[in-house]
Formats: C-alpha cells, sequence, structure tokens
C-alpha cells in the first residue's frame, strides 16, 4: 500500500501534516462508493483465510488427499499472501491504484471459481495461491484508498469499517464455511465469491478516479530486495506453518526452508538498509510508536490467527463438533463486533488511544484466561461468554493501534508503513500457529505421561476402576479376557483425552499472556491524537 501524490485527491490534509487543516472537502457519494468497494474486497481476502477450515476434511475427501497434504490448502494461500504484501505500495505506484485493484479483483475472482472447479489438489492448491497473491492486494489497498479518499474527520471511521475485515472476518469464516458445506457443498465456499467480487470491480471502476501509471518507475524498481523478500518470506512461511506437522528439523524439507530462510531474509534486510531507494524503508521501525506498535501487533496476529486456530481442534477433537457447530461457536467472537465497532471513533474522539488499545489487548487476553480452565464438557454454552468477551476487546485495538503507530509518518513512506504492518499481523498468526500447534502436541505428550503414572495398576483407585468396567463390558455379553481388555482401553482413551483438553489450556494460557503482556507496551508508546494513520489490517 503506498499513498503518493499523484493519488491524493486535491485539496486533501496528507497524514502527519500540521494541525492548521484547510476546510474539508465533501465526500462524494461517488467516492464513498469506491471505498466500501475497496472494503468489501479486504474483507472478501481475510474471509478466504479461514473459510476453508471447517471444511477440510470435506475438500481433501473430494480431492483424494490426506488431511496433511491438504493443510497446503491454507499455507499456500498465506504464502502467497505474505510474499505480495511488501510489493503492493511500489506496484501500486507503478500501475495505479485504480488499475491494479481491478486487475487483482478480476483474478482473485476468476481464481476463486478455479477453485471450485479442482479435481486434484496441485490444482487446488495453485488456484489458492493465486487467490492469496490478488487477494493479498486488496487488503492493503483498501487502507489507501481510505487515506487518499476520505478527510482526516472521516478517516477514523474508515478505520473502524477496515477494522472488520481484520476481526469480523475470520470469526465468521469457519462458520461461512461451514454452513456452506453442509448444505451446498464445499465448491461453494469458493463460488460465495462471484456476486461480491463483482460489485467489488464494479464499484472500484465507477467510484475511483483513473490515474496514469509510472512505468518509468519499473526501472527504479528493487529487484534483489524483491527476489530475496520473496524467497525469504515464502521459505519461513513454509517453515512456520508445515514445520511442527512434519517433526520440525526431523524433516529434511523443513531444515532446507530454515536454511533457505536464514540466509535470504538477513540480505533482504542488508539490501533494505543500504538501497537509496528500497522497497521497505525498515529504518521506520527504530520510531518509538511505530515500533512498538509492530511488536503489539505481532500478538494480536496470534491472538486473532491463534483463536480461530486452536479453538476449532478442541471442537472437533474433543466435543466432535461438526463443521456448522464450530462455525457457531466461532461466530460469538464475530457478530457482537458489528454493534461495538460504529461506536469506536466516537471512544477515540473522547479517550486516549492508548488507553483503548490496553482495555483492548487486556480483554482480549482475559477472555484466552477465560478458556484455559476448560474440561472435556465445556461446549458452546460454556464457550459463549469467552467469545463475547473477546468480541468486546478487538475492535478497540486496531483502529486506535492504527492511529498511534503512524502518527508522524511522513506521507512518502506510507507505503513502507503500511506493508510492514501487514506483514506483521501476518507473521504474528503464522508464527503464533506454529508455537501453538507445538505447544499442544509437547504439552499433550507431557499431561499424558503424568496421567499415566497416576493411573498406574498399582493405584488402588486404577485397579477399582477396571473392575468396575470389567463387569460392565461382562454384563454387555463380552468374555472376561475381552472385557478387561475393553476396560483397558477406555481408560487409555479417557487419559489421551484429558491430556488433550489439558494441552489446549495450556494454548489458550500463552495467548492470554502474550496479549496481556503486549498491553504493557502501551506504556511505553507516545500520545497521538485520532486522526490520519498508515497502518493497516
Amino acid at each position: 500500500m503506498t499513498t503518493t501524490r499523484s493519488d491524493r485527491p486535491l485539496g486533501q490534509t496528507t497524514v502527519g501534516a500540521s494541525p492548521q487543516r484547510s476546510p474539508e472537502r465533501h465526500v462524494s457519494l461517488r467516492e464513498w462508493i469506491g471505498v466500501m468497494a475497496t472494503l468489501l474486497g479486504a474483507f472478501m481476502a481475510v474471509l478466504d483465510i479461514q473459510v476453508t477450515n471447517a471444511s477440510l476434511n470435506d475438500i481433501t475427501g473430494a480431492l483424494s488427499a490426506t488431511i496433511d497434504e491438504g493443510s497446503w490448502i491454507s499455507t499456500g494461500y498465506l504464502v502467497a499472501e505474505i510474499v505480495v504484501i511488501p510489493m503492493t505500495g511500489w506496484l501500486s505506484q507503478v500501475f495505479s491504484v485504480r488499475r491494479y485493484l481491478l486487475v487483482n479483483a478480476t483474478l482473485f475472482l476468476l481464481f476463486s471459481i478455479a477453485c471450485a472447479f479442482s479435481v486434484n489438489l496441485p490444482m487446488m492448491i495453485a488456484f489458492r495461491a493465486g487467490q492469496g497473491f490478488t487477494g493479498g492486494v486488496l487488503i492493503p489497498m483498501a487502507f489507501t484508498v481510505i487515506l487518499t479518499t476520505l478527510p482526516p474527520s472521516k478517516q477514523p471511521l474508515g478505520l473502524a469499517m477496515f477494522s472488520l475485515t481484520a476481526t469480523f472476518a475470520p470469526s465468521i469464516g469457519p462458520t461461512v464455511g461451514g454452513w456452506l458445506t453442509d448444505n451446498f457443498g464445499w465448491e461453494y465456499i469458493f463460488y460465495i465469491n462471484i456476486v461480491p467480487g463483482l460489485l467489488l470491480i464494479a464499484g472500484v471502476w465507477y467510484g475511483l478516479a483513473p490515474k496514469p501509471m509510472q512505468l518509468n518507475l519499473l526501472k527504479q524498481g528493487d529487484w534483489w530486495g524483491i527476489l530475496t523478500m520473496a524467497i525469504g518470506f515464502a521459505s519461513f512461511e513454509f517453515f512456520a506453518d508445515e514445520g511442527n506437522r512434519k517433526d520440525w528439523f526431523g524433516s529434511e524439507e523443513i531444515q532446507r526452508a530454515a536454511i533457505i530462510a536464514a540466509i535470504a531474509l538477513p540480505l533482504f534486510v542488508f539490501i533494505q538498509l543500504t538501497r537509496k531507494k528500497p522497497l521497505l524503508n525498515l529504518r521506520l521501525l527504530w520510531r518509538r510508536n511505530f515500533g512498538l506498535a509492530i511488536i503489539i501487533t505481532l500478538a494480536l496476529g496470534l491472538g486473532l490467527y491463534g483463536s480461530t486456530f486452536i479453538l476449532p481442534l478442541y471442537l472437533a477433537q474433543v466435543q466432535h463438533y461438526n463443521a456448522m457447530q464450530i462455525g457457531q461457536t466461532i461466530m460469538w467472537a464475530g457478530l457482537p463486533q458489528l454493534l461495538i465497532t460504529p461506536f469506536v471513533p466516537k471512544l477515540m474522539q473522547r479517550f486516549d488511544l492508548r488507553l483503548l488499545v490496553a482495555i483492548g489487548m487486556t480483554l482480549f487476553g482475559i477472555s484466552c484466561f477465560m478458556n484455559s480452565h476448560m474440561t472435556h464438557d465445556t461446549g458452546i454454552d460454556q464457550l459463549i461468554p469467552a467469545q463475547i468477551v473477546r468480541a468486546l476487546g478487538q475492535p478497540l485495538v486496531i483502529t486506535p493501534l492504527s492511529s498511534i503507530s503512524t502518527a508522524g509518518i511522513e506521507p512518502k513512506q506510507i507505503g513502507s508503513a503500511s506493508a510492514l504492518y501487514n506483514m506483521s499481523r501476518n507473521l504474528g498468526g503464522s508464527v503464533g500457529i506454529a508455537i501453538l500447534g507445538t505447544i499442544q502436541s509437547t504439552r499433550e505428550r507431557f499431561h499424558s505421561n503424568r496421567l499415566v503414572d497416576a493411573v498406574a495398576l498399582s493405584n488402588p483407585i486404577t485397579r477399582d476402576r477396571i473392575d468396575q468396567l470389567t463387569q460392565f463390558f461382562t454384563n454387555s455379553g463380552a468374555d472376561a479376557t475381552t472385557a478387561q481388555n475393553q476396560a483397558i482401553a477406555q481408560i487409555a482413551s479417557i487419559v489421551r483425552r484429558e491430556a488433550n483438553v489439558m494441552a489446549f489450556n495450556d494454548c489458550f494460557f500463552f495467548m492470554g499472556c502474550a496479549l496481556v503482556g503486549s498491553a504493557a507496551l502501551v506504556l511505553f508508546l507516545k500520545k497521538a491524537k485520532p486522526t490520519g494513520g498508515a497502518s493497516g489490517h
């Protein structure tokens, strides 16, 4: 994402400008249509990250693939998205915001339809990567349009609407995917993009003013930076997403990915710090508000994606919920946000932005602590309160944090600021999911070993329980030997279940600590006013 002088409407005050402003111009209906269209595009792009998760069993079954292989349906999307985000600001200057958006929106729609027609896993992964590469453009470009179209007094409203793409879309993604799969078939989770996609294209074509291309910028492109960034981030994303599933460094694939990332990413950083016109200005990270906001956003990404990763796993493995039931549970973290988000701009005018961020992150963390005391009986009724607390906290974070982080950012640095902010959220989610997956598996083994020691056959309570179960199975018609084996197997099953639940609790506790800990960083932020901003989703 970027904001250039050629893209800024005449007479608009730039981000970080002097408090002395000329009278703000009226935003026309046509411009509002352009803004809303791009917000719809960002919402679609984020929704598509999560929409396949609840339906993965159905998709992999139809494509004759295993669940492990099917994980690439999500990984391919994320890898492509994180690679394209840093390039979006520069490419939007080269081709103009309107043209760049129209091309990528059209391709996103075509790739969505192609996914529904996939007949094997390689086709699906390729088309999902295409979705991610074009959908990753829609997210930061929506923020660009908000900054270049809306005057400062309207930008908090635009930011508040934009925040829904980061928080509401992941919350309802599993619900939408589960409902469509159960009622119509997995193909419809991709067909659902057709109508919004056409509205997006029409809205961008009508609502955004055309600007000339600047193809001469291609000669000045940071091509070595782009190459090392693409290779480095793609390798790191693969390492983070597939590491736990492939036993980390026990896998040659993971070893190679780690080595490539360890070489390419430092090289990318070196190029960015030494080149006169880098792809990204990494020196922005040295600025107090922006650097701290990046750390907070990493934790926010962990919470946003981690909670929608761990909770569905618990519901599927322990409660044996189907896709629709999982979606109905997750959506309680999304629906209340529709009521809360419209009030965020007013709160930003009345209260210190740092206070709002601290409260939001703390509430988010508290919701995770509430989920860290689950038992094998915990279902949707017991989970709804934590989901509502989460819904109360999330809207208070993203919009105020965007204003804080970009206070004082020069207009020519907006593209770099947005790309870094976007990547931090995605990286926080990817690395967070990898950490949570590792915690879940290692802690499950730890708790299982402890429980096995506690229920050893030398324990009189264990022997009594086995005798009771043996008698039950004998009365059900089994012979003595079979009944005893069934009793022992049931005890082992209970041990695995309880160990699994305790491991999920540990995951939520870890997320809660990360979120509350990041809330403490707000104490070190400098005060900022709720106008302007250059970060994003």
